[in-house]
Order: structure tokens, then C-alpha cells, then sequence
């Protein structure tokens, strides 16, 4: 997962996570940000594929933005608790993670456009 994103919402023009951890394998997927410290303003973790999530262990509430094949996003949840889990998206192919209160100061929301490119910043 050491593979660094940076996500914009094209719709709003703003930047959704600086830094957005890529997981796209099983592993990475099952573990998510298990067992990981809180993150920070400006991170975030982009789970391919990902129709639905769960908190189950968790200690502290994310974010999460649903996205489909095209960018849009198709559902959110903000401040998802721990233990809590989503719904399970049919149309949604990814899922993005960040702290909770990003999606809210971002303006981002179902029907916007999300675009993840690779950060040529993080090593």
C-alpha cells in the first residue's frame, strides 16, 4: 500500500486527500486502516475494488466516498462510527477513506466527479 494518490473532486474543484494510500490487493483491502493511527487532514485510502465497508475494530470514524467506474461518486457517509458498517453499493467499484468531516469541508457529495492520479511527491 505504499503507492501515493492525490484525489480531486473535479466537480468542486477541490482536493479530497493529498495523499491517498492505494489498497488494491486482497490483503491490503481486508486490513484497511485496521490497527493503523488516525488519519490526518489531507489523507486518505482508496480501496479497489470496494462496494461496502465495515468498522468493525475500528477506533475512531472516517469518511467514505463510493465511486464508480466513471468517477462518480454514488454514495457518502460521514463521520461512519466504529462498529458500524456502509451499505452495500451495486454501482460502486471504489471506495475512498478519509478522516471524518473532509467530505462536509470539501463539499463533495453524491453526483460529483472524483479523479485519483498518481503523487509524484511521495516516494
Amino acid at each position: 500500500m505504499s503507492h501515493s494518490l492525490t484525489v480531486t473532486n473535479l466537480t468542486r474543484g477541490s482536493c479530497v486527500a493529498a495523499q491517498a494510500r492505494l489498497a488494491n490487493r486482497w490483503w491490503s483491502r481486508l486490513l484497511g486502516l485496521l490497527g493503523r493511527r488516525p488519519l490526518v487532514q489531507g489523507e486518505g485510502l482508496l480501496l479497489v475494488p470496494c462496494r461496502a465497508v465495515h468498522m468493525i475494530g475500528m477506533r475512531y470514524a472516517i469518511d467514505v466516498a463510493f465511486v464508480d467506474r466513471w468517477g462518480g461518486v454514488v454514495a457518502t457517509y460521514h463521520h461512519l462510527a466504529p462498529g458500524s458498517r456502509s451499505r452495500w453499493h451495486r454501482a460502486a467499484v471504489v471506495a475512498l477513506e478519509v478522516p471524518a468531516g473532509t467530505l462536509r469541508s470539501t463539499e463533495t457529495q453524491t453526483g460529483d466527479a472524483l479523479q485519483w492520479r498518481s503523487n509524484p511527491e511521495a516516494a
